[in-house]
């Protein structure tokens, strides 16, 4: 039986892993392989990917439970972080915000974004607009200034989008990784607004490259990596230990729903630069 590559069909936002039909059972469960039609006695996990913006309200009350003492997930692995990390880090930061879009008369999203050029362009992603039904959108910048953003476009198919906020800002762009320059093995850091904690900075490795991943109606070749990544990571850079994006942070995968198991998807940085090149040049 030929086993689907990249992940299955959607559950609502959630998305079954090939390994698994829709009732459960896995690939190598199949009737054709169990002529009995018995299941094997061995408990099947369902993973899922699921985009990492933050709904309104969902993420209080993840707080909230961890706080009332309420068992989380297991916490990811940590990779032992490099020297160099720190110095990427701290370049990194000052480049990165905080995406609020929609408000109280709508559905409402948070996720991140990160300045590419002097124009103070921002990349981000569009589910994070999708969600919001097409409210107003405000971005939070490092010291906590807030700004209305312009949506200058959105592309779907790729999940990202151009936003663009007033000169005032003032945000560093950060440097994208040549095309094709990612390799495995490489350390990185995802940087965003987890849970809305913004500037949060975790740390991993590449863990796989042109990983086919599906979300929404689309399918991605996605930058993999066990750095930890949460809803409200979504649209945030992922960067090398040299400060350059390497991609732009959009899902995880899922164990039952219950955060990171240290499996994240980027879009890798080519197809966002030249995705964003159309939208800017389009939109100005």
């Amino acid at each position: 039986m030929a086993v689907q590559t990249g992940l299955g069909e959607p559950r609502g936002p959630w998305f079954i892993s090939p390994e698994l039909d829709p009732d459960g059972r896995g690939w190598w469960d199949a009737p054709e392989r169990d002529p009995g039609g018995q299941r094997p006695r061995r408990l099947l996990a369902a993973l899922a990917v699921v985009a990492v913006s933050a709904l309104s309200g969902a993420v209080a009350g993840g707080v909230v439970a961890a706080r009332d003492g309420a068992p989380g997930p297991a916490a990811a692995s940590a990779a032992p972080v490099p020297a160099e990390l720190v110095t990427a880090a701290e370049r990194t930061v000052p480049g990165v915000v905080s995406v609020l879009a929609g408000g109280a008369n709508g559905g409402s999203a948070t996720g991140s974004g990160f300045a590419v050029d002097d124009q103070q362009h921002l990349i981000t992603n569009d589910h994070i607009l999708a969600k919001a039904g097409g409210g107003p959108v405000t971005v939070e910048l490092p010291d906590g200034r807030r700004f209305a953003a312009e949506v200058v476009g959105r592309e779907p198919r790729s999940d990202l989008a151009v936003l663009k906020v007033p000169a005032a800002a003032g945000l560093t762009p950060l440097p994208l990784a040549k095309p094709g320059a990612t390799r495995v093995g490489e350390p990185v850091l995802a940087v965003g607004s987890p849970l809305g904690l913004a500037g949060t900075v975790t740390a991993g490795i590449v863990s796989a490259l042109d990983r086919q991943v599906r979300l929404g109606d689309n399918r991605h070749s996605a930058v993999q990596t066990d750095a930890s990544i949460n809803p409200g990571n979504s649209g945030g850079p992922l960067v090398n230990a040299r400060g350059e994006v390497v991609g732009v942070n959009t899902a995880i995968a899922t164990i039952d729903g219950n955060g990171s198991i240290g499996i994240g998807f980027a879009i890798p940085i080519d197809q966002v630069q030249q995705t964003a090149d159309t939208i800017i040049g389009k939109g100005g």
